[in-house]
């Protein structure tokens, strides 16, 4: 074999061990979820979690799983809301992305949000993107300048919201949510988990009524 072929063959080598070695670095840094034993329950809620209301100690957990663009969340907003207050000192409120791939906006509004939180302002994020859902959802394309707009109307620090949006450790840590989430069974949003247990959703008054039992016990 002539040199100069020998040399391309081992440098393309060397370059896809190289690009394996980084693909399997890049995946070891996510926080791995370890199976459950037997009859264990896979917990619903991470240490960097989003947590809208803490609760009291003895706060029962509610978990929502959410695509921003998603109708149905949209259409639930206004119940969690009024769940939150009724509720208040009594749950501890916690929203996961899980962002579906039939919503071109959806990924760019979890940015959005990741982003606004890194700036502490999650919350107010998560409260635009509900409120101004029908302005940016459906669209063929994604629109990132609307959440950017959003951004500068929260007055949050633009050139700081710009690097969350473009580091890929801030999808990573949209799409480890959901990924716990397929983990846990969820399919569509809303989804949500009260104290671990995922309630099944028939009727708009279910998720109250989860939540008053669990309360109660």
């Amino acid at each position: 074999m002539k040199t100069p072929v020998k040399a391309t063959l081992i440098a393309v080598a060397v370059a896809a061990v190289l690009l394996v070695a980084g693909i399997v670095y890049a995946l070891s840094q996510q926080p791995a979820q370890p199976d459950p034993e037997a009859g264990e329950k896979l917990p619903t809620v991470r240490t960097d979690s989003h947590v809208l209301d803490e609760g009291g100690p003895d706060a029962v957990t509610v978990v929502e799983f959410l695509d921003f663009e998603c109708e149905a969340c949209g259409a639930f907003y206004p119940i969690v809301e009024e769940l939150r207050a009724t509720y208040e000192g009594d749950i501890r409120y916690v929203t996961r992305y899980f962002p579906l791939p039939g919503h071109v906006n959806s990924t760019q509004a979890a940015l959005a949000a990741e982003a606004a939180a890194q700036q502490g302002r999650y919350e107010d994020m998560f409260h635009r993107l509900f409120e101004t859902q029908a302005q940016w959802g459906e669209q063929s394309t994604e629109t990132p300048e609307v959440f950017r707009a959003f951004a500068e109307d929260l007055g949050l620090d633009l050139a700081a919201y710009d690097a969350a949006v473009a580091d890929p450790a801030t999808l990573a840590r949209v799409q480890q949510d959901k990924r716990d989430g397929e983990r846990l069974g969820v399919s569509s949003t809303p989804t949500f988990f009260v104290d671990g247990e995922k309630v099944e959703i028939v009727e708009w008054n279910d998720l109250e009524e989860a939540i008053a039992k669990a309360v109660a016990e």
